[in-house]
């Protein structure tokens, strides 16, 4: 099997506070494929959005779109909550796309009742996660669901 095309979603204008455990994430899953989305991590993308000035919110919602198609598999640090991560995340659905949502139980927040709630064990699964277990816990995700890798 050919490396897979992975959409990484993340909070951008939600808040970057994740950012650096975004960028552990995303080479975590370039083992597994070209992550579409690796610009999440970069440190210089603020809150106020990459290519936001320059190209316009219609330009990335277009590009993320048709990535977001492209892709075979979407994962998510979806405890920052982002009404982008959200949409995206919905969108995927739509597509009928395997997804993986990780949150952090210990951040102290709840994770919507919308992303828990869509787990159904096979193509939509979300784990509880802390940063040390994110490494075995993505490895099993992609020995089971692309045992051919």
């Amino acid at each position: 099997m050919a490396a897979l095309s992975l959409y990484f979603c993340g909070s951008i204008r939600g808040g970057r506070e994740d950012r650096a455990l975004y960028e552990r994430i995303i080479g975590l899953l370039q083992r597994y494929g070209t992550v579409l989305t690796e610009h999440i991590a970069r440190p210089e993308i603020t809150e106020a959005g990459e290519d936001a000035q320059e190209k316009g919110d219609k330009f990335i919602h277009d590009r993320d779109i048709t990535w977001l198609q492209q892709a075979d598999v979407v994962v998510a640090e979806v405890t920052q909550p982002s009404l982008g991560v959200g949409y995206e995340l919905g969108r995927a659905v739509a597509m009928n796309k395997k997804m993986l949502c990780l949150f952090r139980v210990s951040s102290g927040r709840v994770l919507s009742a919308m992303i828990r709630g869509a787990d159904n064990g096979h193509s939509v699964l979300v784990r509880d996660y802390e940063p040390q277990d994110v490494e075995g816990i993505l490895h099993e995700y992609f020995t089971v669901t692309f045992p051919s890798l």
